[in-house]
């Protein structure tokens, strides 16, 4: 439960950052997409994307207004988020990108397959764009559906270099829709991305308001009982952590951050138009660097066709949880009203992006109020299989000794069926260690179970078509997510990336990955160039994606073919987690 105190000045809060942001919202002097000319319709005053096989994209810095405050962001041709391109299946495409900034910039295509020298990312694909320099990018479109393009450079992506990328497929869709809106998220801080880094090294927990009070423990004392509450608020202070840490940066305080749909925020109310009978097709890309949203339409239920640009069994549901660097695609059908809010609250359920469909301009829907914080459980974090047992200190995850106490003393050590690398034991990198992980595909989340609607689960999610490669893995590699959230430090295998060495895989190989979350914290993890299929409860071929989210406390599985040559990124798309060290190198080579 949320105390009374925090809630109210998160509230106030809102409120003021409400009004600043309705006087003075965006980009100053540029219009913000996003809708969609599929099929004709009326225009809604957005920008048309840019398409065609040859696009000039231009970097440089503009001054914004999200919060009543001027900042200058990193923009693409002036436009947050940086303007739609629309490819076509098949086609080749040039863009050439000319960099007007006083530092080196990129444009990583996200989920895009291509020639490495194509990616994007400086030091490994190629050596980044100097100021006053243009590079061409230039391959040939293999793939249909939603995805988005973002800057590699620094936190170049924090400061608004992101947009999104719809790629029309050769063949037609196996479903129909009237109208085609994207409907980007995205978080945006007043403050310098470099100085906030540096203080989430100092002080890992700043952004953290939702933390346990006192009165939080008498109301566990009366749902739970004295014994067990007290013997939980020890577990986590033994581990020297907060259940309630459920993002690292937060909209509680003033340069924390404001939660954007389509360059807009909550009090611009982005709208998108449509006429009564028509099936509205919605493009979800979650373009944040930190933040998870939970996304609903109250009264509105969404049919999910499509993840990660790949199509998919359609499924219908009321809300769904879209990691970072995620895209999802529903069609909607809006009826028996003439305004419905497009509702999409952080995980750590600190503030909201939100805009509208709408039968005509200038209407509104009522707006939920964000849920309430549901606090981490040793169960949610991998430490005991059923809820309450067996779980290990800090100390002892450090140490590699995995020793059971508290609620599950008595746990058999066969329960304790996973295997850490040696490099994680005795490491000051590594605060802790998920000791019974499941995969958990049918679990919605923290803050989703049971919640009286019906919520999307990667085990609902089926790509069409089966298994495009047929084969079965050849090898396995394993690796942890591990870190230390007091020191914020973030790495595969307790190693940070200054101090790994690439991944290895041979070309044309098919091989399985196993990730394993020895963090407390939800992970977007990324492989460029390549398709991560994930995989079901029985090993077998379950899910195409371009990004994989990683639980903490969970081991899911999914496997690659190894068909693009070259040094490819490998990471957790948390930019900052990236930055502090979780990241690889993975080298294909015959």
């Amino acid at each position: 439960m949320t105390s009374v105190s925090t809630k109210s000045f998160a509230l106030a809060l809102s409120r003021r950052r409400f009004v600043e942001g309705l006087a003075a919202a965006g980009v100053l002097g540029a219009a913000g997409p996003l809708l969609l000319p599929r099929p004709a319709f009326a225009s809604t005053g957005y920008a048309e994307p840019l398409t065609g096989s040859e696009i000039d994209l231009t970097i440089a810095r503009h001054p914004v207004n999200f919060t009543g405050r001027i900042r200058e962001a990193v923009l693409v041709n002036g436009s947050l988020p940086a303007p739609m391109l629309r490819w076509r299946e098949g086609d080749t495409v040039t863009i050439r990108v000319h960099n007007r900034l006083d530092e080196e910039t990129s444009i990583h295509w996200h989920g895009i397959l291509l020639p490495a020298s194509m990616d994007g990312v400086p030091g490994l694909s190629f050596r980044g764009i100097a100021p006053g320099e243009t590079f061409e990018y230039r391959f040939r479109v293999r793939q249909s559906g939603t995805y988005w393009y973002h800057g590699h450079s620094g936190f170049q992506e924090q400061l608004g270099l992101y947009g999104p990328l719809i790629i029309d497929p050769r063949e037609p869709e196996p479903f129909s829709y009237d109208r085609d809106y994207v409907v980007m998220l995205s978080d945006w801080t007043d403050r310098d991305p470099f100085a906030l880094y540096k203080l989430l090294k100092k002080q890992s927990h700043y952004f953290n308001y939702n933390r346990r009070t006192l009165g939080d423990f008498v109301d566990d004392v009366r749902g739970e009982g004295l014994k067990r509450a007290v013997r939980d608020r020890l577990d986590w202070a033994r581990m020297r952590m907060a259940p309630s840490d459920l993002a690292d940066i937060s909209a509680h305080t003033v340069h924390g951050y404001t939660f954007l749909m389509n360059g807009t925020p909550p009090a611009g109310n982005w709208t998108g138009l449509f006429r009564p009978g028509e099936k509205v097709r919605l493009r979800f890309i979650n373009g944040s660097a930190m933040t998870y949203f939970d996304v609903r339409i109250p009264g509105l239920p969404m049919t999910v066709v499509a993840a990660d640009g790949q199509n998919v069994h359609p499924v219908t549901v009321d809300e769904f949880r879209l990691g970072v660097a995620e895209t999802l695609d529903v069609i909607v059908e809006p009826r028996g009203a003439d305004a419905f809010t497009i509702f999409a609250q952080a995980m750590d359920r600190s503030g909201y992006a939100r805009g509208t469909l709408a039968a005509r301009d200038g209407l509104a829907a009522p707006v939920p109020e964000v849920d309430e914080v549901v606090y981490l459980s040793m169960a949610d974090i991998g430490h005991g299989g059923d809820g309450h047992d067996a779980h290990g200190s800090a100390a002892d995850a450090q140490t590699g000794d995995h020793a059971a106490h508290g609620a599950a003393a008595a746990a058999p050590a066969a329960r304790l069926d996973v295997t850490h690398p040696p490099s994680e034991r005795r490491n000051p990198r590594v605060d802790m260690q998920a000791t019974a992980p499941k995969a958990r595909l049918d679990d919605p989340g923290i803050g989703l179970r049971g919640n009286g609607r019906r919520v999307l689960t990667y085990a609902d999610l089926k790509t069409l078509g089966g298994d495009p490669d047929g084969r079965e893995p050849g090898r396995t590699i394993e690796l942890h997510l591990t870190g230390h959230m007091g020191r914020y430090t973030w790495s595969f295998d307790g190693v940070p990336f200054s101090r790994s060495e690439p991944v290895p895989f041979r070309y044309g190989e098919r091989l399985r990955i196993v990730l394993v979350n020895d963090t407390m914290m939800e992970h977007p993890i990324h492989l460029h160039g390549m398709w991560s299929d994930v995989e079901d409860d029985d090993g077998a071929f379950h899910l195409r994606k371009h990004t994989v989210s990683i639980p903490p406390g969970t081991r899911r599985t999914y496997r690659v073919t190894a068909d693009a040559l070259g040094r490819w990124a490998y990471h957790c798309h948390m930019l900052y987690h990236m930055a502090a060290g979780m990241f690889r190198e993975v080298r294909v080579e015959a």
